[in-house]
């Protein structure tokens, strides 16, 4: 949704119609302008405060109360509660309200210290200090004073305030440098100019007495407007390798374009969440008929002749005129006495495990990175076991498979080729004196190329170079830090080094005669190429791009030999760009000055005017030859995609590289292998045949054996799709960023799988926040898609253990949690079910208040807690050595219908043991010595006490690792409920108006029927569960079953996991997503064995 409208609208509502206008005028330093202008008509705009936090002192109350309330389970026990108070229930409103209370309270508190953190950086930025310049000198403020039309003085390594337009620079030529990590990620730095009418001004005095005006537009989310982007300076972005500048604020506080930019991530569920909730429904249901039940088999018993109510209570006419509110009151009061099956207290419990466990991702020594000198970051702890149902792995190339350390290779001249050989203080080091070479000077050390064949043209070399030494943005930058790295410190001394909106550029630039620089055509995604207009002794059009924005603007030159070179070397996986040049006349220099300068200028349409001068000035080149770089593949990658594989994941690299060197870096990387068959989809094979018949080709080539008339009336992008599907790698080349977002065509198909995303740049953001789980690399792009991510990781080696170990342990604690709760749930309230059945169904409760409500609170949820927290039933080595253990928890194998089936039937077997193994004791049997029969009392606590012990040893029985904490708080909880039912039962406390439970307890365990009642009645309810795990060990065991044995075991022994087929490598370029695609697939089990082949599909945008 774009809230720009509706913040206009708003803001036309109270400003009123009348007053609304389209653009803003700003009167630079709030100077009217002088008589006879325009009238000066005052505007008023915010204040520069930024505001990012939810709640206030005031509405923090009722709207956290609103937001908790619209969860089911609390919105459930509220009900209840009310219910309790309105109408007379068996049970006290204490039992469904203090639960209640506990988690509403709980989860307040945590949601009011994240917006307290949340108003605390909103603070620090707000009252930060910001230079104004006031009446000629520099004045000190708060950030959130500004205002706009003020003018700002920003000096070097500061962040902008707010929206600026560059008036003048400190630099001569009034430019400036300026990073964007934080708005697009990108630590390359970028040129800014002042607007030429006032780039003059240089000193405070010069500047305050500036009387003018900037006619602009009213906020908007478009990043380049209103003056271009060449004169906007964005919140949020830094001053770099400039002294100082002076800025006009023109848009301030929550106008800024960062602000409208903003693109709040998308609530993510978590798929133990949505089986969390289907349960509940299930469990809902089953309350419902139980309240039924009992309301119907209630009236049938009174209604009966033989058991009516006694003589004293017999129904007035009154009450028999209204048996429909009864009935219903009754049912209410049912619903009442078993709403505990609900487990209201697993959310807060799942939160709390949630939240403390990501600090271990966070502490994880092993992933972290010396370099970065930091570790895991987890930006939400709602997603943690979803790290162990990964299906499908979404991952950039540059950055993140590679490390984006560019190093120059070789270029080609004419079809000729050049190596580098350094040479340091002018000495070469390595042979190179008889041969032509041609020297690119800097400042240390310089690179020189050395012709491999014969000489070219001293022309078109010295052409080649001058383009490569003029068509870029480098500079020269002495130490600078960049997201807490110092870079240019060499032995502790500060030495030079080049910085550059390209790492490409660094690579290649060496240095430069003395140009005049006249206009710099920015480099753009869209174009996918830059230019220089220069001076020498003519007028000279330099540009350089990818082969294939270049080569369809050539007109002369050796295009062959270049095209062919520029082919082999992305086959060896290097990044190639192609360098042209045109001579430019006077006219046509001053016809390109003149559409440059109407298109910068123009107020609508500026991106359109601006790609239409471009490209009427980029043509008619003359290609001179191309470069190549290498982008070398990060540590352990190629074995992380590996085991990736192992565990069963499908990987999907998405780039926006050329298929040949995106593939070269697949190959090198393991995710595709030499011996598989390519499959292609490209543009060229849908040019020669219908896309149709090339999208059925390929379907006959990956679904062997399966008829393809069901396809016949689907779309060429479901056919795509299932192709793809049935993958286990894919390979998507010259995608755009947005096209990287279209993941979401595999989380819509049928089968639903999870997706997780991996990028490091600022074009995979949209990639990252539209995945299951979206993790980013804390790269050399800067870390907007680590902010964006839910987890942020230094390397992409560090994934293997964030799936494989952290993924796989954190979905076996939660699923174990999620099924525990309801298991003792139906433990805790099927005898009270029972019970109804040998009380009239007069709504006695079985147990009293105090462990009603204290059973789900204290006796039973630390130790499942702590199980959650620290259990881990393979050793980490165990998991990160065998990758196929992954697959026995994959597609949410813990949490499916017949697992939930097993473990409500265990409750529910583990209830009648308690219920009528302690009936048959009591029946016709004296307990106490004296001859006294125990009471109803007595029964509920011994049901009660065999309760807790039975849900408590069976998790000890499932607990695998065991540390002194787990022994503590396993048994300390026992011993607790043994020490509150003796204090509960042994002190007359005032302040209850009855005390039913007056010495119950000690009465109870004075017994020995009863101690030998407790044992036995454990021992029976546990031993099914034993049995079960005995006879799966035995006779069907899983891996995981295996590795909990021993390394020592062949875990081929009775392992029923299925043999990994052999692998299909696919490439295709479809136009169905405008990109090329490679895919590589595993073959399907109905494939022959024999088969190995592969495809790879590729399209060109």
């Amino acid at each position: 949704m774009d809230f720009s409208i509706l913040r206009n609208l708003i803001s036309r509502y109270c400003a009123g119609e009348e007053y609304w206008v389209d653009n803003r005028t700003v009167y630079i330093g709030h100077k009217e302008p002088p008589l006879g202008a325009d009238a000066y008509i005052p505007q008023r705009y915010p204040d520069n405060r930024i505001v990012s936090s939810k709640y206030t002192l005031w509405n923090f109350i009722p709207k956290n109360l609103f937001e908790q309330f619209r969860r089911i389970a609390n919105f459930y026990f509220l009900l209840i509660f009310l219910v309790q108070l309105i109408i007379d229930t068996p049970t006290s409103p204490i039992t469904s309200g203090l639960p209640l209370f506990f988690v509403i309270t709980v989860t307040a508190i945590k949601q009011g210290y994240e917006d307290w953190l949340r108003h605390k950086a909103d603070c620090s930025i707000n009252e930060c200090p910001v230079d104004v310049v006031k009446e000629g000198t520099v004045v000190r403020t708060q950030s959130h004073k500004l205002r706009v039309g003020d003018v700002v003085m920003a000096r070097e390594d500061e962040t902008f305030p707010c929206d600026l337009i560059l008036l003048s620079s400190s630099r001569d030529d009034g430019t400036c440098y300026v990073t964007t990590t934080s708005l697009d990620g990108e630590s390359s730095h970028k040129t800014y100019y002042a607007v030429p009418d006032t780039m003059v001004f240089k000193t405070e005095q010069e500047v305050d007495s500036l009387h003018a005006t900037i006619e602009c537009e009213q906020p908007q989310p478009d990043l380049y407007k209103p003056l271009g982007a060449e004169n906007l300076l964005l919140r949020g972005a830094t001053l770099k390798n400039t002294e100082h500048i002076y800025a006009v604020a023109i848009y301030t506080g929550m106008d800024t374009k960062m602000t409208l930019n903003y693109q709040s991530k998308s609530q993510k569920r978590s798929a133990v969440e949505k089986s969390m909730n289907a349960f509940l429904i299930v469990y809902l249901c089953i309350l419902i008929s139980k309240a039924v039940i009992n309301t119907v088999l209630k009236y049938a018993w009174q209604w009966s002749a033989d058991h009516d109510q006694p003589w004293y209570n017999h129904r007035t006419e009154i009450d028999r005129e209204r048996h429909v509110i009864r009935a219903f009151t009754d049912f209410l009061a049912f619903m009442v006495l078993f709403n505990y099956i609900i487990p209201v207290s697993m959310y807060v419990t799942v939160e709390m495990q949630k939240f403390l466990g990501s600090y271990f991702i966070a502490w994880d020594k092993d992933m972290y990175d010396d370099e970065l000198g930091e570790g895991a970051q987890v930006n939400t702890s709602d997603l943690n076991e979803e790290l162990g149902q990964v299906e499908y792995v979404f991952t950039d190339k540059t950055g993140t498979l590679t490390e984006n350390n560019m190093e120059f290779i070789e270029c080609c001249v004419d079809g000729l080729v050049y190596i580098p050989h350094a040479i340091c203080n002018g000495q070469i080091l390595s042979a190179a004196s008889n041969r032509e070479s041609v020297c690119l000077s800097v400042r240390v050390c310089v690179c020189v190329c050395v012709c491999l064949t014969v000489c070219v043209s001293q022309e078109h070399e010295e052409l080649f170079f001058r383009a490569l030494c003029l068509c870029h943005t480098v500079q020269v930058k002495e130490e600078e830090t960049v997201d807490s790295i110092k870079r240019g410190i060499h032995q502790g001394k500060p030495t030079s080094f080049y910085i550059s909106s390209s790492p490409d550029e660094v690579a290649l630039v060496e240095g430069m005669k003395r140009f005049e620089l006249l206009h710099v055509l920015n480099f753009d995604s869209v174009r996918r190429r830059m230019s220089v207009i220069v001076k020498s002794r003519e007028y000279l059009l330099f540009c350089k791009g990818a082969d294939s924005s270049i080569f369809p603007r050539v007109v002369s030159g050796k295009m062959g030999q270049v095209r062919a070179r520029v082919e082999q070397n992305a086959l060896e996986g290097l990044r190639t760009l192609c360098v042209a040049y045109r001579s430019l006349s006077l006219a046509e220099y001053e016809e390109a000055c003149h559409q440059l300068s109407e298109a910068k200028l123009a107020l609508q349409d500026r991106e359109q005017r601006l790609a239409q001068a471009y490209d009427l000035i980029e043509r008619d080149f003359t290609l001179l030859g191309a470069t190549a770089v290498e982008d070398r593949l990060q540590e352990k990658a190629a074995d992380t995609i590996e085991s990736l594989h192992k565990a069963g994941m499908k990987v999907w690299v998405l780039t926006g590289d050329k298929m040949e060197t995106a593939a070269a870096t697949c190959y090198a990387s393991k995710l595709f292998r030499r011996s598989t068959q390519i499959l292609e989809l490209t543009k060229k094979r849908t040019e020669e045949q219908s896309l149709h018949d090339v999208l059925f080709d390929l379907s006959r080539t990956v679904l062997r054996q399966r008829s393809l008339s069901r396809y016949a009336a689907h779309s060429h992008q479901c056919i795509f799709l299932e192709i793809c599907r049935n993958c286990s790698a894919v390979l998507c080349c010259r995608m755009a960023p947005l096209q990287k977002a279209q993941v979401g065509l595999i989380k819509a198909s049928k089968e639903h799988p999870i997706t997780l995303a991996i990028g490091d740049g600022a074009n995979d953001v949209s990639m990252i926040l539209e995945a299951h789980v979206g993790i980013g690399i804390m790269g050399k792009e800067g870390r907007q898609a680590a902010r964006n991510s839910d987890y942020a990781i230094p390397k992409f080696k560090h994934l293997k253990k964030m799936l494989l170990v952290h993924g796989h342990i954190y979905y076996i604690r939660i699923a174990e949690l999620v099924q525990y709760f309801f298991y003792k749930n139906v433990c805790f309230i099927f005898p009270q079910f029972l019970y109804q059945f040998f009380c009239g169904f007069s709504q006695q409760p079985l147990y009293d208040t105090a462990y009603l409500t204290l059973y789900n609170i204290s006796f039973t949820s630390l130790p499942i807690l702590l199980y959650s927290l620290i259990e881990k039933h393979i050793s980490i080595e165990t998991l990160k050595s065998d990758p196929t253990l992954y697959r026995d928890v994959a597609k949410n194998s813990l949490l499916r219908w017949p697992v939930f089936l097993y473990w409500t039937c265990l409750g529910l077997f583990d209830a009648c043991i308690f219920f009528f193994g302690a009936y048959f004791l009591f029946d016709n049997t004296t307990f106490s010595s004296n001859g006294q029969m125990f009471g109803n009392w007595t029964f509920g606590t011994l049901v009660f006490t065999v309760l807790v012990f039975t849900v408590t040893l069976k998790l000890a029985l499932d607990t695998h690792h065991w540390t002194w904490i787990n022994h503590f708080v396993i048994w300390g909880s026992l011993l607790f409920y043994v020490i509150f039912s003796l204090l509960w039962g042994g002190i007359i406390w005032p302040f209850l108006n009855y005390q039913r439970m007056y010495y119950v307890f000690m009465q109870m365990l004075s017994s020995g029927p009863a101690w030998l009642g407790i044992i036995l009645l454990i021992m029976v309810s546990l031993l099914p569960d034993v049995v079960k795990k005995v006879l799966c060990r035995t006779l069907w065991p899983t891996a995981t079953h295996l590795a909990q044995v021993g390394p020592q075991l062949d875990h081929s022994s009775g392992n029923t996991t299925a043999p990994i087929d052999p692998v299909l490598t696919n490439t295709v370029n479809c136009p169905l997503l405008s990109s090329d695609i490679t895919t590589s697939c595993h073959r399907l089990a109905e494939c022959p064995a024999s088969c190995d082949s592969s495809a790879e599909f590729q399209i060109d945008p």
